[in-house]
């Protein structure tokens, strides 16, 4: 494979925003939305992996609940260096292919990995050799997702729409694949390791080959409507990003955002421990809660073309807030579903607001890195978030002081809000807006 440096284009003015029709629109917004899926399921720290490996490391290889988190932490490493993915995708050139060109070679790379992943032992040390070699493999072919989603969504103004969708996909991909995945941890319960490994590696091997197979499709819809924009050298790149000022109240929000003590780990433990929930049970939890935030994430679809971004950030976070309290009112499993309800619908708006304030921050041509910089802080918001709730849950004999101190993470987003440049909020999706 060679890696070309994309050339030095002249300084020129952005592309000049513009609304697409509708019918270009839906075809954009479905192309999108298959590849998220595909991503989605793909992802070797999350779609049909995460559950199941979870369990392998719980029930099969007896670890406690801060020794799993920890197990998370070391293997999130790349995560955390998301944006040098993203920042490779808007500074190189994978057979003068661009974003498809990511998507075709690391896509085959993953395919490959899991394949061998799939015949290898599985102990401590190989399941963490995997999810590293698959996650830094995944995070290129997700960079050129990233980086191609969001220069759409700027240069058609239709970053709230995006960020919609977005959710929307991200959301039915995790109720199927949290089902399953708790399924899938209880059927092969039952079996050895080794087998348990085997077909979620093949499992995932066939989804990262469909990956490398629809990135050779090339619809015009999607890439005759993106305008060139310009690159300049990785140096003078880094100092533009770190100029950028709308970034940093954006960045702080997504990681107050996804600093949630007490989320995974400790509610996982939590629900099957004091509750006793099956894994089965576990894998329902996590779907229910993704399935209603859909719901919100809908209606924010609608009102971002109504109303400025800013009414609806300020909205979302004063409704998010309180979304873990439901927590502290359960005392049975079956209760604990009943409250994922109306936790995921208090964190829809907010989440699809966040994201959308995200893409807007955007500085031209740095997309990738943009959106990449914000996975990785997702990553070591909720993975170090993940540590403090596990060392809460284990020191002080409850779930309550998690859900405390996530409630009082939340409230902290409030005031950053006041501190994002007003003209990137104050307009409604499909309105034109000055780059700042």
């Amino acid at each position: 494979m060679s890696l070309e440096p994309l050339p030095n284009l002249p300084q020129t003015s952005p592309p000049t925003p513009r609304v697409l029709p509708a019918g270009v629109r839906r075809k954009i917004l479905l192309y999108l939305g298959i590849l998220i899926t595909l991503l989605a399921f793909g992802a070797p720290f999350g779609g049909l992996m995460d559950i199941p490996i979870s369990f392998v490391l719980k029930n099969k290889l007896h670890l406690q609940a801060h020794e799993v988190a920890t197990f998370r932490l070391v293997a999130a490493i790349p995560l955390y260096l998301s944006f040098l993915f993203g920042f490779a995708r808007d500074i190189w050139n994978p057979f003068g292919l661009r974003d498809r060109g990511f998507m075709l070679a690391f896509g085959a790379i993953a395919a490959a990995l899991y394949a061998a992943f799939a015949f290898a032992p599985v102990t401590y040390a190989t399941l963490l050799a995997a999810v590293l070699l698959l996650t830094t493999a995944f995070l290129f072919v997700s960079a050129a997702q990233n980086g191609l989603t969001s220069t759409i969504a700027q240069q058609h103004v239709m970053s709230g729409q995006v960020s919609a969708l977005w959710n929307v996909f991200i959301a039915l991909t995790s109720v199927v694949t949290l089902v399953a995945g708790g399924r899938l941890s209880t059927w092969l319960d039952a079996s050895g390791a080794d087998e348990a490994a085997r077909v979620l590696f093949l499992a995932g091997a066939a989804i990262m080959a469909a990956v490398t197979a629809y990135a050779v499709w090339k619809p015009p819809s999607v890439f005759a409507n993106i305008a060139p924009e310009p690159i300049a050298r990785p140096a003078h790149a880094l100092s533009r990003l770190l100029r950028h000022r709308p970034l940093y109240p954006a960045m702080l929000i997504w990681l107050l955002w996804n600093f949630s003590p007490g989320s995974e780990t400790a509610l996982q433990y939590y629900l099957q421990n004091t509750l006793h929930a099956t894994d089965a049970q576990w894998g329902q939890w996590n779907a229910i809660f993704s399935g209603f935030l859909i719901p919100t994430f809908l209606l924010f679809g609608i009102l971002c073309r109504r109303f400025p971004l800013r009414t609806l950030l300020l909205g979302g976070a004063l409704i998010a807030v309180p979304q873990m309290i439901p927590l502290l009112f359960i005392h049975s499993i079956d209760g604990a579903l009943i409250a994922a309800v109306p936790i995921g619908l208090l964190g829809g708006i907010a989440n699809a607001a966040f994201l959308d304030l995200i893409i807007r921050s955007c500085p031209r041509g740095l997309q990738g890195t943009t959106l990449m910089m914000s996975a990785g802080l997702f990553f070591v918001a909720t993975r170090f978030g993940d540590l403090l709730g596990t060392h809460l849950y284990d020191h002080f004999g409850g779930f309550q002081v998690c859900v405390i101190a996530s409630t009082a993470v939340y409230a902290l987003i409030l005031p950053v809000i006041l501190l994002i440049p007003r003209p990137l909020i104050d307009t409604a999706d499909g309105l034109a807006r000055s780059p700042l």
